[in-house]
This record gives C-alpha cells, structure tokens and sequence, in this order.
C-alpha cells in the first residue's frame, strides 16, 4: 500500500468534510478519506485525525461538531460553508497574464505540476491573458532544499529528526537531533526551527548548511510545540552579515550585480563588485554555478567553499580541477 504524505490526505479530509451531505463521523472519515487506512488500530486513528482536525483549525478552516440530538456519543464534524466560502474571484485579462508569469516561477519538480494545474484552471473560468503583454520576460526561482520535504513531513507528524549540519561561524559539521517546530523563509533562504535534543535549547538551522539526507529518529506524537520567539531564534542563528568582493565578467551573473552596491573598480576585463553576505555556504552555491564567469576575491573562507564546489563538480565530469 503506498503511503499517503499527511498534507495529501489533509488536503482530502479537507474536500470530503467540505462535499459531504450533513456531517460526518469518525467511521466514515476513516473508511472514506485517502490516507486514514494507513492507521493500524483505533488509537492511532484518533491521533491522526485529532492532528489534522487540529491543524485545518489552525489554518482557519471552520471545523465543527456535531452531536446527534437523541444518541448523544454519536458525534460527527462538518465543515461551516457559509463561513468558509469565499465570494466568485474574476480576473481581467491582464491579471490573468501576470499569473501565467508567475507560474513560470515554479518549474522545479516538487512544484511544476501545481502550477500548471491551477493555471489551466484559471484559464478555463477567465479570459485569455493580452497577448504579448509579458513579451520578453522570463522568471525562474529555484526551489527549497531537499530537506524540505522530510523537514515538512516530520513537523506534520511531531516527529524528531536527525542530520548532519555545518555551522555557521566555525564552519565545524556535526549531527544534530532537533524536534522540528516550524519552517521559516528568511535572508533568500530557508530556516528550520526547533529544539536541539542533546544541547537541551531551541535553535534555528538554516536548510542550506543541512548535509546529507534527514532522518526520521523518533515515533509520530512524541512531542509538543511550545511557544517560542521567532525573531529571536532568527537573529541567532544568522550571526553577523558581511560583504564579498567579486570579480564579474562582463554582461554576466546579472542576479549577482542586481544585488552588489555597484562596480568598485576593474580587475583586467572584470567589474569588481561588492555583494552582501547573509549566507556563506548559499551564496557559494550560487557563484559556483556561473563558473569561471564569477570569481572571489574576498574573503577566504567564501573563495575556498566555491572552489570546493566545483572541484567536486569536475570530478564528476572528469574535467580537470580548478586551481585558483
């Protein structure tokens, strides 16, 4: 039997308690919504469905309960349409234009089918976009770090998990077991946060520095959420922000000179440019991929990270290993 991820089946308690006629008990969720099968006895029924009943709450979903009025322990849930629904959404054919530049944001493989399913959808129900109304325009982003899934997956569940993770001020790797609480998008990036098991602390990982893949390491429940500052857990984990010195070719690595604070001198053919540095281990992976176009000049630590990238590249391709 293949396994239902928790926010598919979220996703389908959410269709079946909005589509069904009057309420619905606990038997028929788990006899009739994708994923409940899964449970291998009442208990832990009821720790799944408490979890998700919990979580469409939190969303704003108004789930509600009902008790027939002459058999009292027979209880059932619905959802409160008339609270819920949203008015008709129409879009002009401009709006309809922006969106279909937008869905050309997310053509990695976690996120390409969505988009393209929703933009038919828009399509069927409003007018054509205006031709040639975007003309000349492209956009990519690439999407979240492999951890991100299991991260996302071990969060729904309340469960602990295990990886192994570079610091970032000593650039020291250890393996870490964290209670995942939330992920957060910050500074171009992603942060997991969560309490760190052995040094007994909530603390804030940022995906790029996780090694390797990330394991499940405890059962599902195993733990609660406590309250805790964001801003804060934030504010530690990124440390102190600097600046790079680079060397660009010319007419390249335009996402690299829309963020320097302009030329600041010639290096033969090369712009000299200055970048902000929030992350050093994400802007390496960036300035890898431009090659030769893009070179470090500092700081150290940044030019050595780059350089690991691509001998490791050129290892692969059995090209030969960059030197300077």
């Amino acid at each position: 039997m293949a396994r239902v991820e928790p926010a598919e089946r979220l996703l389908d308690l959410l269709l079946a308690l909005t589509h069904a006629q009057g309420r619905m008990t606990k038997q028929q969720i788990r006899r009739g919504v994708n994923g409940y099968d899964a449970a291998t006895n009442d208990a832990a029924f009821e720790r799944m469905f408490e979890r998700d009943k919990d979580l469409l709450r939190e969303l704003g979903v108004p789930v509600v309960t009902e008790t027939d009025p002459v058999h009292e322990d027979d209880v059932g849930y619905r959802i409160d349409t008339a609270g819920y629904a949203l008015p008709p959404v129409s879009f002009t054919p401009a709006e309809v234009g922006v969106l279909s530049l937008a869905a050309e944001l997310w053509q990695d493989a976690h996120l390409h089918g969505s988009a393209r399913r929703g933009l038919t959808k828009l399509r069927a129900v409003g007018p054509a976009p205006e031709p040639d109304a975007h003309a000349g325009l492209a956009l990519r982003v690439r999407g979240p770090e492999a951890a991100f899934d299991p991260l996302l997956t071990a969060i729904a569940e309340r469960r602990e998990v295990a990886f192994t993770y570079r610091a970032a001020s000593t650039g020291a790797v250890a393996r870490r077991r964290v209670q995942p609480w939330r992920l957060v998008s910050k500074d171009r990036g992603w942060y997991l946060l969560g309490h760190d098991v052995e040094r007994d602390a909530p603390r804030a990982y940022r995906l790029s520095r996780i090694l390797g893949r990330v394991g499940l390491a405890g059962p599902a429940g195993g733990y609660q959420v406590p309250p805790h500052d964001v801003a804060d857990l934030l504010g530690r984990s990124r440390g102190t922000a600097g600046t790079a010195r680079l060397a660009v070719t010319s007419e390249r690595a335009s996402a690299l000179r829309a963020r320097a604070t302009g030329p600041t001198g010639q290096l033969g053919d090369r712009d000299v440019v200055t970048v902000p540095v929030q992350d050093e281990e994400s802007l390496a992976e960036e300035i890898a991929t431009y090659a030769d176009a893009v070179l470090v000049l500092e700081p150290a630590s940044l030019r050595a990270s780059v350089l690991r990238r691509l001998r490791a590249l050129a290892t692969l391709d059995g090209t030969e290993t960059p030197r300077g």
